[in-house]
């Protein structure tokens, strides 16, 4: 149930809510929103909700129907905003996570974390535990791969995650990134998300193929009930009849956890297709249905990869689709993460070079009016190399 609490209540009143209901056996959360503050509270005794109301300090009680509560939104009505290092995953903002399938040497992770910065992604993702459907194929680098992650992360100013697959390595792992990845074969090993929700850390849970959506926040609520209230969710396809892409990607699953749940949801648009060329397309799509971010894989060399080349871009791929990504933003009123530019790569032309460049600035013409998305979208897509011309009919840009 919500314990919706008077604006004037006191401290001593909400110690005497919390111990009523923590006596009958309910776990207590107190979340501070914009206009109220609130008490959820999970157990599996029932009280009438009217005792409570009768509470001091009580201005309602709102049951929760869903059987996932605390990741519902009955129980918080505001968007979860992660914080993580510099970056700030929810609400308007995208976050695009790259980096490889798997970290396969220091040269590589340090590579790729130069590209996809560069590039624009602000979170780097790399696997040191690889749960393979063979055996015999590559593992990953174990706890030598977390190292060569968390020098790549540190070297260019970027959080970290990566993917824990047994509850023996929770310890280990948490001094090397900044973000536990729960993949999809393990989206109901709950001995696993007792563990790492124990931990209060940023959580990444992968839908898994056969999951349905309620499936993932109930899988949600058991982190949510261990700890951590920083969780992403993810969708990353599930398995259908269809053989042309490795998974189908469920984009209708965005709107609808948006719909029930206040927890963040990306989408793993590399895993659900499996298909190089099919993952732009596919990450954009997911923008436009309003995913809170992508996670994407990339490789300096994907023809070379231990893991998952097929499904990899290349370094200009990526950088293609994040400059698609920045032009699509503004349309749908959504405000890129960026990391901090180091003062260091800052470079400023000299004025004979500004002079130079001025001259040679081409022009864009949008139909629109200025100020307008079309605008915002050019200034986002070609910086500052071109001037943007307003027309009112399609048919003037050609003119």
């Amino acid at each position: 149930m919500v314990i919706v609490l008077k604006h004037d209540i006191q401290e001593k009143e909400k110690e005497e809510i919390r111990a009523f209901l923590e006596q009958r056996g309910f776990k207590v959360k107190e979340i501070v929103g914009e206009e109220e503050t609130i008490f959820g509270a999970v157990g599996m005794i029932l009280v009438d909700h009217r005792e409570v109301e009768l509470l001091a300090g009580v201005k309602r009680v709102i049951p929760i129907s869903s059987p996932y509560k605390l990741a519902s939104r009955e129980f918080k009505k505001e968007d979860t905003v992660i914080p993580i290092g510099p970056v700030k995953i929810g609400g308007r903002r995208l976050v695009v996570m790259a980096g490889p399938c798997a970290v396969e040497s220091r040269e590589q992770m340090l590579e790729t974390a130069r590209i996809v910065r560069e590039a624009g992604a602000v979170i780097l993702r790399g696997g040191a535990f690889k749960p393979r459907t063979s055996p015999y194929a590559f593992q990953g680098l174990g706890e030598e791969g977390l190292a060569y992650l968390k020098e790549a992360g540190e070297k260019y100013g970027m959080p970290t995650i990566s993917e824990i697959v047994s509850t023996e390595h929770v310890e280990m792992m948490k001094d090397y990134i900044d973000i536990f990845q729960i993949g999809a074969r393990n989206m109901q090993n709950f001995e696993l998300l007792k563990k790492v929700g124990s931990l209060e850390k940023p959580v990444l849970l992968k839908r898994g193929p056969a999951a349905t959506i309620q499936d993932l926040l109930m899988s949600a609520e058991y982190l949510l009930a261990h700890g951590t209230d920083h969780i992403i969710l993810c969708e990353r396809g599930i398995r259908t009849f269809e053989t042309y892409t490795r998974n189908t990607l469920d984009l209708s699953a965005i709107p609808v956890v948006k719909k029930l749940s206040h927890l963040p949801i990306f989408v793993d648009p590399s895993h659900a297709t499996g298909i190089r060329e099919k993952v732009p397309p596919m990450a954009l799509a997911a923008v436009a249905a309003g995913a809170h971010g992508v996670t994407v894989e990339v490789h300096p060399h994907p023809e070379k990869a231990l893991s998952d080349g097929p499904q990899s871009l290349f370094p200009e791929q990526f950088v293609k689709l994040m400059q698609d990504i920045e032009a699509l933003s503004p349309v749908l009123e959504k405000e890129i993460a960026r990391l901090p530019v180091p003062q260091a790569t800052v470079s400023r032309p000299s004025a004979k070079k500004k002079t130079a460049q001025a001259q040679e600035i081409p022009t864009v013409a949008f139909q629109g009016e200025r100020g307008s998305f079309s605008e915002k979208a050019i200034a986002l897509y070609f910086q500052e190399d071109v001037t943007p011309l307003a027309v009112p009919e399609f048919r003037d840009i050609f003119d």
